[in-house]
C-alpha cells in the first residue's frame, strides 16, 4: 500500500520572512497566504513547547508543489550553515524549471545573489545553475533545452 498521495510542499525556516518571500515572489512564485501558528498543534508537530511561528505559503505558476517559509517568533531560530556546499548532508536546494536560466541568474545577480558555481549543460537536454539566495538558500534553476 502506498502512503503518499501527492507531493504537497517543502518547508524552509528563515530569519527574515519578508526578504526571503520577496526573493521567491521576484522569481515568479505567488503568495497563497500568510499566518501565525501557535498552540497545541504546533507544539505537538514540531516538538517545541511554547512555540509560535509565522508562515508564508507560496505557489508555483503551474499550481504544483508549494513552498512554505516559516519564521519562528519563539523560540529564536538556531543558525544553520548559510555557506553549505552540495556535499553537506541535509536539504541542499529548492529546484525550479525556468524558461531562461541566464535571465533568471541575471535577475538574481541584480538582487545581490550570485552563482554557487557556473551555468552547466547536461547532455544537450538541460541548462542548470545553482544560485545562493537569501539566508544561504540554494535555488536550482533548470532550463529544458530543445
Amino acid at each position: 500500500m502506498a502512503h503518499v498521495r501527492r507531493f504537497d510542499h517543502v518547508g524552509i525556516t528563515v530569519a527574515d520572512l519578508d526578504a526571503v518571500t520577496g526573493f521567491f515572489v521576484g522569481l515568479g512564485l505567488t503568495v497563497e497566504g500568510r499566518a501565525f501558528v501557535e498552540g497545541e498543534f504546533l507544539e505537538t508537530v514540531c516538538g517545541i513547547p511554547d512555540s509560535r511561528t509565522e508562515i508564508v505559503m507560496l505557489a508555483s505558476p503551474d499550481g504544483g508543489a508549494r513552498l512554505e517559509l516559516a519564521r519562528f517568533v519563539r523560540p529564536e531560530s538556531v543558525p544553520g550553515s548559510p555557506t553549505a556546499m552540495a556535499n553537506e548532508l541535509g536539504l541542499r536546494n529548492v529546484s525550479f524549471e525556468v524558461d531562461d536560466v541566464r535571465a533568471a541568474v541575471d535577475w538574481a545577480a541584480g538582487e545581490g545573489y550570485g552563482l554557487v558555481g557556473g551555468i552547466g549543460e547536461y547532455e544537450g537536454a538541460w541548462r542548470m545553475a545553482y544560485v545562493r539566495g537569501p539566508e544561504g538558500i540554494v535555488v536550482s534553476l533548470a532550463e529544458r533545452l530543445g
